[in-house]
């Protein structure tokens, strides 16, 4: 997932797709533990996908308390 879809994305919407990625990353690491997937780049572009996601709320949390700070 690209970042420019990732700025797209609601809160909720990026919660969600967090969460399914995370689903999936462990599924491909099980399905490598037990036999070798056909292409292990997925399990790197799987981790980078979840780190874009979760940097991406982290933006949104920061950038709501600085608001809030800054109208007290």
């Amino acid at each position: 997932m690209k970042n420019s879809e990732i700025v797209e994305l609601s809160k909720e919407d990026l919660v969600a797709r967090l969460v399914e990625e995370k689903t999936a990353l462990n599924k491909l690491k099980f399905a490598h533990a037990v036999s070798a997937i056909e292409n292990p780049n997925v399990l790197k572009a799987a981790r980078k996908s979840i780190a874009r996601i979760s940097t991406e709320i982290t933006k949104r949390k920061n950038a709501e308390k600085s608001e809030t700070a800054s109208e007290a």
